[in-house]
């Protein structure tokens, strides 16, 4: 093995191990009392916020991030239960723009008529986004990277942004063009055009300015990695080359005779698809190098101009991503753990460091939490709740008890090349994730139910022998969830209907 390989492998195996809870959505204990106490310190008034997005990263690739722990997970608070409420990209997004679920930001897939940045544009949802109401409240505000499937350079710069760094198409991470606040930026193919760290240079260039000129300021980072075809920077080229791909039980799952069809179908994997699998594990453990040096950059210029005790850092991922569980291939877009639970970590003002929070937090909150950073009203329509209150060394009761999750088949709803399992033609479902069940209805009239404590890699669908009233309950949960619009989906979370 390389010697650094070696060593980033020997690293992130000792991350791996004291972050197995991610997975498992146990609580680990973290830092000592004292500890917390001493890295706890009062909010400050308009705090900066910066909010780390990545591309398909799910919680075992996380682990192999050794400066992301030390500078983010040791100083802040780690979320073992954060989901999506759609695994896929745009869908996501767009609910990290506004708070909605998907069935009402009218956002269910990555191309039109279902979705895609043209529909969130045609539907007139860039009106009113966490960027405009953080702007109208003077904040300093900048994207930086992927914005929705669909985006263009020609499609200019949405209300909202102050500074605007975004590219279209630029998943290779070379070769792509920036629209630079209303200028169109081409970059090529020398190492000093690799994507991640131009928008890393980009993000602490705007830090020091806001810095310079007092101006508090929220940034968005939103690199295209370790989305396919996961391109790593020249300095990570050679890193785990020998690194084995994870299989949990639920790798190449041995008996699918209870799954839903489009499943039921799959032959086990052949050893070439399980080395292709492999081959794919590695690009993105080395494509997500960057972002973790992404992560050191950010957090060293917010230090470097007197800004990190005055930040939020929030990091997360868009979607999760399987490689290989229940026969599948690699992709997203289901409603298993590995597609929806995604790593999450917030660290900054009054965030106590290496603590872990069990509560169930979604994409749906962020745009909420983010304006309650800011001292801003968060408008009607946003149907997630801030989290705010459970950054502090005494959280607030917390009642979200369950959520759903969404899924549209067909065309309309595919993501980019690359995700080769074909899960996106097949039929939609409406799920049900609550603190103890995963129930599943699909638009066939298949069903998927698993008892998450008993079964947590999600092999025993127990859908046709449970109690019937247990279905009946988690069936007109569901049902009210996919009615909800507003302050109404949050009641639905907290309890099911009567």
């Amino acid at each position: 093995m390389h010697t650094n390989a070696a060593r980033y492998t020997r690293i992130a195996l000792a991350i791996l191990v004291g972050t197995a809870s991610i997975t498992s959505g146990s609580r680990v204990q973290g830092a000592s009392p004292a500890a917390l106490t001493q890295a706890t310190q009062a909010p400050v008034d308009r705090p900066n916020i910066v909010f780390i997005l990545t591309d398909d990263e799910d919680t075992a690739l996380h682990a192999f991030m050794p400066k992301t722990k030390v500078l983010l997970h040791d100083a802040g608070t780690t979320f073992d239960n954060y989901f999506v409420t759609y695994s896929l990209c745009c869908p996501s997004r767009a609910t990290t723009l506004r708070g909605q679920y998907p069935h009402s930001s009218g956002v269910r897939g990555n191309t039109p008529p279902l979705g895609g940045f043209e529909t969130f544009r045609a539907l007139g949802r860039e009106t009113s986004t966490i960027a405009t109401w953080l702007r109208d409240a003077g904040y300093r505000t900048a994207m930086f990277g992927k914005y929705l499937n669909g985006y263009q350079p020609a499609s200019g710069v949405p209300p909202g942004w102050s500074e605007w760094y975004v590219g279209g198409n630029a998943y290779r991470s070379y070769d792509y063009v920036l629209n630079e606040s209303g200028r169109s930026v081409r970059y090529g193919s020398r190492p000093e055009d690799f994507l991640v760290d131009v928008i890393a240079h980009k993000a602490s260039d705007l830090i020091r300015r806001s810095a310079a000129d007092g101006q508090p300021f929220f940034i968005y980072v939103a690199p295209f990695t370790p989305h396919g075809p996961s391109t790593a920077a020249p300095r990570h080229e050679t890193l785990f080359e020998d690194t084995e791909l994870p299989r949990t039980p639920a790798f190449d799952e041995a008996d699918v005779s209870e799954k839903p069809a489009v499943v039921r179908n799959r032959p086990r994997l052949r050893p070439r698809m399980v080395a292709r699998l492999t081959d794919v594990y590695r690009r993105r453990l080395r494509s997500l190098q960057s972002v973790d040096d992404l992560v050191d950059s950010v957090v060293t210029t917010l230090r470097q101009t007197g800004q990190l005790e005055r930040t939020y850092i929030v990091y997360a991922s868009d979607n999760g991503f399987h490689l290989g569980e229940h026969r599948l291939l690699q992709g997203k877009n289901t409603a298993y753990e590995t597609d929806i639970r995604v790593p999450f970590v917030v660290r900054g003002p009054g965030v106590p460091a290496g603590r872990r929070e069990r509560a169930i937090v979604l994409n749906n909150d962020l745009a909420p939490t983010f304006a309650a950073m800011a001292g801003v009203p968060a408008p009607a329509f946003v149907e997630g709740r801030s989290f705010l209150p459970l950054l502090s060394a005494n959280p607030a009761p917390w009642d979200r008890a369950a959520f759903m999750i969404e899924r549209r088949g067909g065309r309309d709803a595919q993501e980019e090349p690359g995700d080769t399992d074909g899960m996106f033609g097949a039929n939609s479902f409406n799920a049900l994730r609550t603190r103890e069940h995963t129930y599943v209805e699909y638009a066939t009239g298949e069903r998927e139910l698993y008892d998450l404590h008993r079964d947590r890699f999600q092999l025993d669908n127990m859908a046709d022998r449970a109690d019937t009233a247990l279905v009946r309950r988690l069936s007109a949960w569901l049902k009210a969830l996919a009615a909800c619009t507003g302050a109404n989906c949050r009641a639905a979370e907290d309890r099911p209907p009567e």
